[in-house]
């Protein structure tokens, strides 16, 4: 009796031990996790917007950071030496499964650190003159993503329609962006097509915006931006001198119609990260692989208009493009 009931013991300690170290392996541990690695260029509204879309977007997928993947986060703050680090330790010390890059530059330091791990990117406006794909639709390496390529002929159509006494625009850019480099060619493109006389103006640095746009408020009646992170994030220091000569802008990106900006047909920036945050999960799962994933690009765009800033420079919005847009006071 004694020998049958030492035996059950024995056994149901066996049964409990076994059954605790399944339970055990089960639970997920902050080092098994899947690791999300984010590389953001520079803190400014359109930037910010993308990361918390792509916090979205992976959730709507399932992957929640903290519960059963981590998000890495960094932040570049503009300094290529800090992008640098900033992608080697996404990339050998978070041992990222799959890293995101938020506007050109922080794709491009990813992509010069890894030619293995699985990189998504968001918001760069044209991956091939980049250097980051081989083609939109077959990127073949490492590397898909999402474009935030914006629909620049509706922008100048919009240019038309609201400033129809006005021909004379100048596009802001920052020489350092090779986005922007590209946009300016097809922006100028466009807008002579339309019949508007275009000449474009070159930054290298933050530092000289204010003098830039002086000049430009004296040869040019409306300021175009492309998407380009360095005037972005100066937006506030265009603005200003634009409104000492009523000049209007037209920005690419809807946050920047917010800081004053006059109008845009724009892509909403949550929006593209959550596209990106998508594309992100797809890889994470395996369901999707960069290298036949094409690049995803918006084929339509919002129409935003900042009305107390047409206000202030005494455009009135007709009533067929108000009716349609999306109003800022």
């Amino acid at each position: 009796m004694r020998k049958n009931r030492l035996s059950i013991v024995v056994v149901v300690l066996i049964i409990f031990l076994i059954g605790s170290f399944f339970v055990e392996k089960k639970e997920p541990t902050k080092e098994n996790l899947p690791t999300v690695g984010v590389l953001q260029f520079v803190s400014h509204p359109a930037l910010d917007q993308i990361y918390k879309g792509i916090q979205a977007g992976l959730k709507e997928e399932g992957y929640e950071d903290g519960r059963n993947m981590t998000i890495a986060f960094q932040n570049g703050q503009a300094d290529q030496s800090k992008l640098a680090t900033m992608s080697q330790q996404l990339v050998q010390e978070k041992k990222s499964d799959v890293l995101i890059g938020i506007a050109t530059p922080a794709a491009q330091s990813l992509a010069n650190t890894t030619s293995e791990t699985p990189i998504v990117l968001g918001a760069i406006t044209d991956p091939v003159s980049a250097g980051l794909v081989k083609s939109n639709q077959k990127p073949g390496g490492n590397i898909t993503g999402v474009s935030d390529k914006s629909p620049v002929d509706a922008q100048f159509d919009l240019i038309t329609k609201l400033l129809p006494d006005r021909k004379k625009v100048g596009i802001l850019y920052a020489s350092s962006e090779e986005n922007s480099k590209y946009q300016v060619e097809e922006a100028k493109k466009i807008a002579e097509e339309k019949g508007f006389s275009v000449k474009s103006f070159a930054v290298p640095s933050s530092n000289e915006i204010a003098q830039t746009v002086q000049v430009m408020t004296s040869e040019v009646d409306i300021i175009y931006i492309p998407t380009d992170n360095t005037i972005a994030n100066a937006m506030q220091t265009v603005v200003n001198e634009a409104n000492k000569t009523q000049t209007p802008i037209i920005p690419s990106v809807d946050s920047m119609v917010e800081q004053g900006g006059v109008a845009t047909v724009g892509i909403n920036q949550f929006d593209l990260g959550v596209q990106t945050g998508k594309m992100a999960a797809a890889i994470l799962s395996g369901k999707a692989k960069p290298a036949t994933t094409p690049i995803y690009t918006f084929k339509t765009g919002d129409i935003i208009i900042n009305q107390k800033q047409a206000k202030k420079l005494g455009i009135t919005i007709p009533e067929e493009i108000k009716s349609k847009a999306k109003i800022i006071e």
